[in-house]
C-alpha cells in the first residue's frame, strides 16, 4: 500500500509539473496498459479489488481540489448591490460603447456567463458579447445531466491517473453546488445500470461505491443493487431477457438552457453588461502588441462599435481556435469539435423519474435514456466535427441511438422512427490531444491558456463544472493582465444563489395555484422553471374566461407554456423568435410540430411589443422555421421518409390516388390547408386549426406547406411499415379503402 501511494504521490507531481509557464492544464494523463474485465474469477477479483482499493488511494492522496470543503455562505461574501429591475440590452450597448472595462467576455454560453458572474461579484467591471443568443450553441444542447463522470472515475482509477481523478472530484462538489444555488432548475435523478452477465454484478457495483466514496459529503444518494423482479417494477419498459439485477446511482438533472440564462441575469443583476447578437469582427492591440478590446457589430442594426478592456477572455467553445488565431498568428489549435445528437421521444419510453445508462453501446460508446421535461431524451452519440453555427442532426445518429434503445427495451415496446419528436446535434468543444485519435478517449478537461497578447482563453470542460473553469479562469486574468478587484481576490460564487433559487421550495407551485388561479399543471412548469420569478410570469398572464383556471393562455395546447412568457422572454433578453422557441422555452426541443405550429403566434406577440415592420416580422418567422427544419430534425426526418421506398401494391396505389383527388378537388397537383378543412368538414368533424397544421405537417416532408401526391403515398407507405403511425387523414383513407388495421393514435409529432 505504501508503494502504491509513493507511486500516487510522484504522478501528482508529475502532473503538477505540467502547469508550468502560463498555461494551466487539465489534461488525462492515462496509461495506454489496456485492463481486460474478461477471463478467470481470478483476473476479475483483482480488477474489483482494483477498483476499490485505487479509489480510495486517489482520494486519500488527492484531497478535495477546491479551497474549501463545502458551499460558502452568501452573507460571508462582499457582494455589489444586485439592480431591483434589468436593464435593457440597448442600455446595456450604450455602457459598452462608452465605457472602458476591466473584463470583455467573448461567448454567451456556460463558461462565459459563468466567468462573467464570477468576475463581476468579485468587483471587476465586467462586459460580455454573445454572436448569436445565450445558450444558443452547445450550453442548450446537452444530456442535461449534471454529473461527475462514472466512467471518468473508471479510466482515473484502472490507470491511477491523478488528473482524471481531480476532473470527476471537482465535478462532483460543483454537482452539489449547482444543486443547491439553483433548486428550481435541478433534481437528483437516480438512473439505473442494468446487469444482463453475473461478472458484471460485482465489477460494476464496485465501480459505481467508488463513485459514492469519491463524491464524499457531495454525495446525494447512495447508490444501491436490486433484484431482477424489482429492476423490473423500477423501469417496466426494461428488457427482462437475462436481467440479472440493476444498479441505480444519483447524478443531478438540469434545464441547461434556463441555467445559462439565469446565469447571466445574476451576472447582469450584480452590474455586468452584456448583449446577444452581437459578433466580435476584430481583436484590438495596443502599442505592445498585447489585446486591449475588440471590434464588434451589432447583428440587429448593423452598427459597427469598439469595447475598450484591460482583459479579454475567450469562452466561445467549438469556436476558441477562430478567436484565438484573432490574437495570435503563431497559434496551435487545442481544441478538437466533437458532434453529440440527442432524440426526444414520448414519456411512456421511460418511468417518469428515473434513467438508464448503456455502459456498452455496439461501437464501446454510453448511451443515456433519461426522463426530461415529461419526455424521455436519448443519446448521445460522439463524432469528430468541425464547428458550425447551424449543426444539424443525421438520420445515420438518430437511427444508432434509436438501434440501442432497442436493445435495452422489452419487445412489447416497439421502438419506431416516428416517435422521435425532436433530434439536435450539439457540438463539445473537447480539448485536443494529438496522442489520441477518437473524442471517446478524451476527457472533459479544461484548459485556461494566456497566449503571448494577454489573451485568455478557455477551452474544453463540460456544463457541471462551469463554475470552477470560470474561478480558475478569473484567477489566470487577474494574475496576467493585472487586474485589481474591488471587492475580492478570490472567486465568490461557491453557494452563490443564481436567479430565483433564493427561498425556493418545491410546494412553491402551490402559491402561484391559489394565489393566481394558475392550472397546476401550469404552475409546476412556471415553479420550475423561473423559481420565486415565476409570481412576475404570473403577474402578466391574462384571464382565460374560464371557470378554471382563472388565468394563463397558453401557447399551444399539449404543453404549459403560456402567451405571458413570451412577454417575460423579451424582459430578459430574447430578441428573435427563435429565442424564444428554444431557449426561453423549450417547445422546440421537445417536439417540431407544435414549434411550427406556435411560431406564428409567438411573432405576433413579439412583433406588436418590439414594433416590427412586416418584412422583419415575416422574417422571424422564416427563420425559426427553418431553425426547427434543419436543426431540430425535420430534415433529418425528410431524409428518413425519402429512403423507405414506396412499398405498395397497384391496387393500393390506385386507391390512394382516388382518395388524394378526391380531397384535391381543383386538381391543383397538392392539397393545401383549405383542402383539408373542407374534407373534414365534409366528413361531420370538427378539426381546429392546430391540429389541420399537425395533419399536414405530419405528411409534408418537405415543408412547402403543400401536400404532393408523392409525399402521401411515400407517407402511407411508411405508415404501413409500421414505423411510424398514422394521423387521423391517413387513417381515414386506410381504414376505408385497405383491410389494413391501423391504430387511430397519432403519433404526437413525431419525426
Amino acid at each position: 500500500m505504501a508503494s502504491s501511494l509513493r507511486k500516487s504521490l510522484r504522478l501528482k507531481e508529475s502532473c503538477r509539473s505540467l502547469s508550468l509557464g502560463r498555461r494551466t492544464t487539465f489534461r488525462s494523463l492515462g496509461s495506454s496498459t489496456s485492463h481486460s474485465t474478461a477471463g478467470s474469477r481470478r483476473a476479475l477479483a483483482v480488477v474489483v479489488t482494483g477498483c476499490i482499493g485505487g479509489g480510495v488511494a486517489l482520494y486519500y492522496v488527492n484531497k478535495p481540489v477546491l479551497a474549501a470543503e463545502g458551499s460558502q455562505k452568501m452573507n460571508s461574501y462582499n457582494l455589489p448591490k444586485p439592480l431591483d429591475e434589468l436593464p435593457s440590452r440597448a442600455e446595456m450597448l450604450k455602457n459598452i460603447k462608452s465605457r472602458e472595462f476591466d473584463v470583455l467576455i467573448i461567448g454567451g454560453g456556460a463558461s462565459g456567463v459563468g466567468t462573467a458572474l464570477d468576475s463581476v461579484s468579485r468587483g471587476l467591471e465586467t462586459a460580455l458579447i454573445e454572436y448569436d443568443d445565450y445558450a444558443a450553441g452547445t450550453s442548450s444542447r446537452s444530456t442535461k445531466l449534471i454529473h461527475g463522470g462514472v466512467r471518468y472515475l473508471q479510466k482515473a482509477i484502472m490507470r491511477l491517473d491523478t488528473e482524471q481523478y481531480r476532473m470527476v472530484k471537482e465535478a462532483l462538489h460543483e454537482r452539489r453546488n449547482l444543486l443547491e444555488i439553483a433548486p428550481h432548475l435541478t433534481t437528483a435523478l437516480p438512473i439505473l445500470l442494468p446487469v444482463y452477465k453475473y461478472w458484471q454484478v460485482p465489477y460494476y457495483y464496485a465501480g459505481i461505491k467508488a463513485y459514492d466514496l469519491v463524491s464524499g459529503s457531495k454525495i446525494l444518494k447512495p447508490s444501491y443493487i436490486m433484484f431482477k423482479n424489482r429492476t423490473i417494477d423500477a423501469f417496466p419498459m426494461l428488457k427482462k431477457d437475462k436481467l440479472k439485477c440493476g444498479i441505480v446511482y444519483y447524478d443531478g438533472q438540469q434545464n441547461d438552457a434556463r441555467m445559462n440564462m439565469s446565469l447571466i441575469v445574476t451576472a447582469i443583476r450584480y452590474g455586468a453588461q452584456a448583449a446577444n447578437h452581437t459578433k466580435v469582427t476584430q481583436l484590438l492591440k495596443d502599442d505592445q502588441g498585447k489585446v486591449c478590446g475588440a471590434v464588434c457589430k451589432d447583428q440587429l442594426t448593423g452598427e459597427e462599435f469598439k469595447v475598450k478592456a484591460k482583459c479579454v477572455i475567450n469562452a466561445t467553445g467549438p469556436f476558441t481556435d477562430s478567436i484565438r488565431q484573432m490574437g495570435s498568428e503563431n497559434y496551435k489549435p487545442i481544441c478538437q469539435p466533437s458532434s453529440g445528437v440527442h432524440i426526444i421521444l414520448p414519456d411512456y419510453y421511460s418511468p417518469e423519474s428515473m434513467g438508464l445508462l448503456d455502459p456498452e453501446t455496439s461501437d464501446g460508446r454510453v448511451i443515456f435514456f433519461l426522463p426530461w421535461q415529461n419526455h424521455t431524451i436519448a443519446g448521445t452519440t460522439d463524432l469528430p466535427c468541425e464547428p458550425t453555427f447551424n449543426p444539424k442532426p443525421t438520420e445515420a445518429e438518430i437511427s444508432f441511438i434509436l438501434d440501442e434503445v432497442r436493445h435495452y427495451l422489452s419487445p412489447d415496446v416497439q421502438v419506431r422512427r416516428g416517435d422521435v419528436r425532436a433530434a439536435w446535434s450539439g457540438i463539445r468543444p473537447l480539448v485536443k490531444d494529438p496522442s489520441k485519435g477518437d473524442t471517446q478517449s478524451l476527457a472533459r478537461n479544461h484548459i485556461v491558456e494566456v497566449d503571448d497578447a494577454n489573451l485568455v482563453t478557455i477551452a474544453g470542460g463540460k456544463w457541471t463544472t462551469y463554475r470552477s473553469m470560470a474561478m480558475h479562469t478569473m484567477d489566470a486574468a487577474i494574475k496576467a493582465c493585472g487586474l485589481k478587484p474591488k471587492l475580492s481576490e478570490t472567486s465568490q460564487t461557491d453557494g452563490l444563489f443564481l436567479e430565483g433559487g433564493e427561498g425556493w421550495t418545491p410546494n412553491f407551485y402551490i402559491r402561484l395555484v391559489q394565489d393566481f388561479g394558475l392550472d397546476t399543471e401550469v404552475a409546476r412548469h412556471l415553479s420550475g422553471t423561473y423559481g420565486t420569478k415565476s409570481v412576475d410570469v404570473a403577474k402578466m398572464a391574462k384571464p382565460t374566461g374560464e371557470r378554471w383556471p382563472l388565468v394563463g393562455k397558453r401557447l399551444v395546447s399539449n404543453f404549459p407554456y403560456l402567451e405571458a412568457e413570451v412577454h417575460y422572454a423579451m424582459q430578459e433578453y430574447a430578441e428573435t423568435v427563435t429565442d424564444v422557441l428554444a431557449r426561453r422555452t423549450r417547445i422546440a426541443f421537445l417536439n417540431t410540430q407544435s414549434a411550427q405550429e406556435v411560431i406564428p403566434k409567438i411573432a405576433d406577440i413579439m412583433a406588436k411589443h418590439r414594433k416590427w415592420s412586416n418584412d422583419r416580422k415575416n422574417r422571424e418567422i422564416q427563420d425559426a422555421q427553418t431553425f426547427v427544419f434543419e436543426q431540430m430534425g425535420a430534415q433529418a426526418r425528410k431524409e428518413y421518409l425519402a429512403s423507405v421506398p414506396v412499398n405498395l401494391t397497384s391496387e393500393e396505389i390506385t386507391r390512394y390516388k382516388n382518395a388524394f383527388n378526391a380531397i384535391d378537388r381543383k386538381a391543383k397537383g397538392f392539397i393545401s390547408l383549405q383542402d383539408l378543412r373542407q374534407f373534414f368538414k365534409d366528413q361531420g368533424e370538427e378539426i381546429s386549426e392546430g391540429t389541420l397544421r399537425d395533419i399536414l405537417n405530419d405528411v409534408d416532408a418537405n415543408s412547402n406547406g403543400k401536400l404532393e401526391l408523392e409525399e402521401f403515398l411515400q407517407f402511407a407507405s411508411v405508415v404501413q411499415s409500421g414505423n411510424f403511425m398514422g394521423n387521423i387523414l391517413t387513417d381515414k383513407i386506410i381504414s376505408k379503402n385497405s383491410p389494413l388495421s391501423i391504430s387511430t393514435d397519432r403519433s404526437g409529432g413525431g419525426l
